[in-house]
């Protein structure tokens, strides 16, 4: 039997969207309590809220290290409300049912990114409680509700006001599951830098590759079939919304793994050069690829370099697609563009190809270069170097008869 949702925890590092969220739970009665900046932050927004060491008795501590790890926090979390031990238990010990978690992490990835880090930072940026809270909270899913992205903020409202401020036992355990894939992800993150770095030296080098390659991706998209119509495929993203598997569509029927595999040739090929250029690939072979003044003029050179295999290609481009290239583009069939922005009058030229897939890139610096082999995976640091033109052939130390 599904419960209201009576008190909840909130504490943040992202507070993108929180104040609306708290706002709203507020108003269907939801008791809730908070920790520093975020307490904060929901009080200057006056939305009443409850300091965490008024539900503990015993304040926060060690800079901020010691404030969720309390048993009044995970009792208060973790009881089966269907257990009468665990229900009297928690009532012997003036322990408060908590019916929500909403927290996310320290942001450990990003200041493991910034350049000259101290690796007290780092380890300051390595979250305790958090994780602990959500694990509690995800593994009681039965009872409590465990909010780890902002992105749910909307939906698990509106849920709740269509519901008496109660969740179906569906969303529980969906938000479970994201909760622990979040904290194996975090974990993971953690491990792989920690690995890589010495306590005198923080220098995460692309030179260095870790012991043990972890990966933590998330579903996008489920694709009709894979390279052939027997074959199953997907595509998973790296969270970052950078880069062809975060791209956004703007028109176009949906995308194949052969037109995202092309794409992917495409964009990559495009972004080594500096000038205005266009890359045409079909099947994962180039058929033309052109610099120019303008992106129109390296679309025509492009094309000139095989016009017939061009027919139903993927197009790359490094600039913005203004109109003049459009109209260049519009008059073969293409399968794809893929370019880091269009303007709107190249979107209306294309507008009337309604199978024309425009895909929007924003570019991202990758790491390395996976490959898979027979039982396990070739790793290279990517090739990020701009092409140059070549050095003038010099005959300096040749004898005159050769």
């Amino acid at each position: 039997m599904s419960r209201s949702i009576q008190r909840a925890i909130l504490s943040v590092t992202d507070k993108t969207g929180l104040v609306d969220f708290a706002r709203r739970l507020s108003a269907l009665g939801v008791e809730l309590i908070s920790t520093g900046g975020t307490a904060k932050l929901l009080r200057e927004s006056g939305i009443s809220v409850k300091d965490i060491s008024e539900l503990t008795g015993f304040p926060e501590m060690l800079d901020g290290r010691v404030k969720t790890l309390h048993p009044k926090v995970h009792g208060g979390i973790l009881h089966r409300r269907d257990d009468p031990k665990h229900v009297a238990a928690v009532k012997d010990h003036g322990i408060q049912p908590i019916d929500m978690v909403v927290v996310n992490l320290y942001a450990f990835e990003k200041t493991a990114s910034e350049p000259g880090v101290a690796f007290e930072d780092l380890i300051e940026n390595i979250d305790i409680g958090g994780p602990s809270m959500i694990r509690s909270a995800a593994k009681n899913f039965h009872d409590v509700a465990v909010v780890t992205s902002p992105s749910d903020y909307e939906s698990i409202a509106d849920e709740l006001e269509r519901n008496a401020a109660q969740l179906s036992k569906e969303t529980k355990w969906r938000l479970a599951q994201k909760a622990f894939a979040t904290t194996a992800a975090y974990d993971s993150a953690i491990a792989s830098t920690l690995e890589r770095i010495t306590p005198e030296k923080v220098e995460l080098s692309q030179d260095i590759f870790p012991h043990t390659l972890r990966f933590s991706f998330h579903k996008t998209l489920d694709l009709r079939y894979g390279e052939n119509p027997h074959q199953k495929a997907a595509m998973y993203s790296d969270g970052s919304a950078k880069g062809v598997a975060n791209a956004h569509q703007l028109q176009g029927k949906e995308l194949s793994y052969n037109n995202i595999v092309d794409l992917q040739a495409a964009w990559d090929l495009a972004q080594e050069f500096l000038e205005p250029v266009v890359a045409i690939i079909k099947h994962t072979n180039p058929c033309g690829t052109a610099t120019g003044k303008t992106l129109a003029e390296a679309y025509k050179r492009a094309l000139e370099c095989d016009p017939v295999s061009a027919f139903g290609g993927v197009i790359g481009v490094n600039r913005p697609v203004d109109l003049a290239a459009a109209e260049e583009m519009h008059k073969l069939f293409l399968e794809v563009i893929a370019a880091p922005s269009f303007d709107e009058a190249a979107k209306e030229k294309f507008a009337s190809k309604k199978n024309l897939r425009l895909v929007q890139v924003v570019p991202a610096k990758q790491k390395w270069i996976l490959k898979n082999v027979s039982g396990g995976m070739l790793v290279q640091d990517a090739d990020v170097r701009l092409l140059q033109e070549p050095a003038p052939c010099s005959l300096r130390g040749r004898s005159a008869s050769t």
